[in-house]
């Protein structure tokens, strides 16, 4: 057991030497070190969400668990928030990341919006994950052709890694939407890909139905809901991480793999956080135009009955 000075505060490390991931040869002590490097760039983006933390006690391989209670024996000075019966953790503070570690959090998920505007996310997320006997090439070409018509309809849009098997694309809304009308904007590209690259994509929540397209889950943007953080490690062998990459990188070819908590810093500290636009005022995307588009075709159902 050892005490780190974290900000000010005193951060307590029990088996610092306990290995967590054993293929890497990263300890509990490297990887709080690997949390202290990513903070710059995780921090500003989970600000204020409520926080999941996924906890493997005998680090990745092992047994986890879902934590959104922050237990009772968490410092003073983790911040948190009640919601729906649960306190939740709020990822404020480079020693409040430094304790989750020593908590074994291999995976951080948060929520879509911040806590002073619990009903507004702060994205669209659209979220590409393979169906069985698919490849990660076909999840890059069905993102590409996705963002081929967001561009045409001047739609700005972002992408990461899962850090897992697939990739999610984000459009900052800037908590302009609520929960509802966001859903409906969702469910609208949902519809419209899987209509334009019928072959590729597909609603179609069955699984058995879905064949070899890919799914895309428009449900999974809600309230209560939580996606994978941007710059989140996940617990897989290879230690990935949710990784931003840019279009440029997407179409020369990538794979989760290729970022990890052993090269995260370096690439890091060479491209920046690729995300930081998100964060901006002057990137929020107008939708207006397709909430208009929904409710003249709704009208015109409505007529019709």
């Amino acid at each position: 057991m050892t005490d780190l000075m974290v900000d000010g505060d005193r951060v307590r490390i029990t088996n610092p030497e306990k290995m967590l991931w054993p293929e890497l040869g990263i300890r509990k002590i490297d990887y709080i070190g690997k949390l202290i490097e990513l903070a710059p760039y995780i921090l500003p983006h989970a600000r204020d969400r409520l926080l999941t933390a996924i906890r493997y006690p005998d680090g990745a391989g092992g047994k986890s668990f879902f934590q959104k209670n922050t237990p009772d024996y968490a410092p003073e000075w983790v911040e948190k928030a009640e919601w729906r019966e649960n306190r939740y953790t709020l990822l404020n503070s480079l020693s409040t990341l430094a304790w989750l570690g020593n908590q074994a959090t291999l995976e951080f998920h948060t929520g879509f919006h911040r806590v002073r505007k619990e009903n507004h996310p702060t994205d669209l997320v659209f979220d590409l994950d393979p169906s069985e006997g698919q490849k990660f090439e076909d999840v890059i070409e069905v993102a590409l052709d996705i963002h081929e018509t967001l561009m045409e309809l001047n739609i700005q849009s972002w992408i990461k890694t899962s850090g897992a098997t697939g990739l999610q694309i984000y459009i900052p809304i800037g908590q302009r939407y609520d929960y509802n009308a966001a859903r409906k904007i969702n469910e609208f590209f949902g519809r419209y890909f899987s209509q334009k690259y019928p072959q590729k994509i597909t609603i179609e929540r069955m699984v058995k139905k879905r064949g070899h397209r890919l799914y895309f889950d428009y449900l999974q943007m809600w309230n209560g809901k939580t996606i994978t953080m941007v710059y989140s490690p996940r617990a897989t062998p290879k230690g990935t991480i949710s990784m931003p990459v840019s279009w440029e990188e997407v179409r020369a070819g990538i794979h989760p793999e290729d970022f990890h908590l052993l090269n995260a810093t370096s690439r890091l500290q060479e491209k920046g956080d690729l995300f930081q636009p998100l964060l901006l005022r002057e990137n929020v995307q107008n939708m207006d135009f397709i909430l208009e588009h929904i409710c003249r075709k709704e009208n015109s159902q409505m007529i019709e009955k």
